[in-house]
């Protein structure tokens, strides 16, 4: 029992980290933007290159504290988010080293439960800091923390290794870096006017001419960087494919709704984050039930209906206006942070529901590149929607007009997820879930 609490606890210290980073920043978006001279939403620049790239991660740490300027900050957050990039992978993989399949969808609860609390503290946390003190501060307090992961990985975790030893993919490391931040820089980019328009195409050119090549590479290749033939697996298809589109609207929210709360409804940044924190205590709320909701349904049935209904409470945050009272906003976020919460987690248990040992290292790397991808891509295209408002509108002042199609579009993005979720059988994952095949399944969705 010790063994299956604290390991996944100790992992969730680095996860409580990087999702803490990732919202506490959101409301600080704004005063950020006044010190340093620019536009708060030319900083999805600093969000996506911490997605993007997620000892490292406290250095850009430091760094982020002392940026004066746009560029230093990108900078520096490009470089948090290199060491942040390999939290993630790198404890899912231990989760999954270490115990039964039968066991995952448990040990991922514990996993996923603490790490909540970094989301739940952020908005509040970083609202309160840059509101009473200054923004530098909040990315101080990732030290003490990181030390403690340190310290208790140390202690604590067991040194695993891989089975068999394989060629680094250097060929295949730069073509995917250059191709994946290529393409979602560049994207990126488009519109906030920080670059040139040649830059800006180019960025994307290059992208797009690097990711075709590595795709050529990876099928000539024995142990590619990522293993494009784990999309022949249907479950593993479903999660990173489907996973993908819905967290380009869950991705936009953390970043539109602090915008919308403080340039829109003149909130402060602690009452802003206040209010978004309702988002991630309705996802630690829902935490205890998603076993029984698996074992009852499945995970076809839970992913196709689940993410209408997660989409259709992002949606109503289109809504929300300047007279909205309050708990009506908290009890939108609390309900839609309790679908949204169950839909991640399906996600993230299902795609290894076909994976073998051998193959797992590979999976939990391509897993983290589409989940890290598809964020930053919801934050460009939830930005891009409110520039494009505010370009077409009579004036240049973001108001709060501005931030309701950009609810609706990513809600519609997020809603189109059930249609790749539809493709999955019936059975799909029913180890994971504990369930047991009906006797009339055909064999191959018995075996999930």
């Amino acid at each position: 029992m010790f063994r299956t609490r604290i390991v996944p606890l100790i992992v969730a210290v680095a996860l409580f980290m990087e999702n803490m980073d990732s919202t506490i920043i959101s409301t600080a978006l704004p005063a950020i933007a006044r010190d340093i001279g620019t536009n708060p939403l030319a900083l999805k620049l600093a969000i996506t290159s911490y997605l993007l790239a997620l000892a490292i991660f406290m250095v850009g740490s430091i760094g982020c504290a002392m940026a004066h300027s746009l560029g230093d900050f990108v900078i520096a957050r490009f470089i948090q988010g290199m060491g942040g990039a390999m939290m993630s992978p790198v404890g899912r993989l231990v989760m999954l080293r270490s115990f039964d399949k039968r066991e995952i969808v448990s040990v991922m609860t514990w996993v996923t439960m603490p790490a909540l609390i970094g989301p739940i503290l952020g908005p509040p946390v970083g609202g309160f800091i840059t509101t009473y003190f200054t923004w530098h501060w909040i990315f101080v307090i990732n030290i003490p923390i990181g030390l403690l992961g340190i310290a208790l990985a140390t202690q604590f975790i067991p040194d695993m290794r891989g089975d068999e030893r394989v060629p680094f993919d250097f060929v295949g490391f730069a073509l995917a870096g250059i191709g994946i931040g290529g393409l979602a820089f560049g994207l990126t980019t488009a519109g906030v006017n920080y670059f040139p328009t040649s830059v800006v195409a180019a960025l994307v050119t290059v992208g797009t001419i690097s990711t075709i090549a590595y795709v050529r590479h990876s099928n000539r290749t024995p142990a590619p960087l990522l293993d494009l033939s784990l999309f022949k697996l249907q479950t593993f298809r479903a999660s990173v494919l489907g996973g993908f589109v819905f967290r380009i609207g869950v991705g936009a929210l953390p970043f539109l709704l602090p915008l919308l709360l403080q340039l829109g409804f003149n909130m402060t940044p602690f009452e802003s984050g206040l209010i978004t924190f309702s988002t991630a205590l309705g996802a630690m709320s829902m935490k205890a039930v998603v076993p029984y909701i698996l074992r009852q349904y499945g995970f076809r049935t839970t992913l196709v209906v689940n993410a209408v209904l997660s989409a259709a409470f992002l949606g109503a945050c289109a809504a929300f206006r300047p007279g909205t009272p309050v708990v009506i906003m908290m009890a939108v976020l609390v309900i839609g942070g309790f679908f949204r919460s169950l839909e991640f987690t399906c996600i993230n248990t299902i795609a290894y529901a076909e994976i073998d040992q051998r193959r797992m290292s590979r999976a939990t790397s391509l897993v983290s590149v589409g989940q890290q991808l598809s964020m930053s891509t919801g934050i460009a295209i939830g930005a891009l929607v409110v520039e494009l408002m505010v370009r077409f509108s009579d004036h240049d002042v973001i108001t709060a007009a501005n931030f309701p199609p950009a609810f609706l579009f990513v809600a519609a993005v997020s809603a189109s997820a059930t249609f790749v979720f539809m493709q999955l059988p019936h059975e799909a994952g029913a180890e994971l879930a504990n369930r047991t095949p009906g006797p009339t399944e055909p064999a191959d969705q018995r075996m999930g």
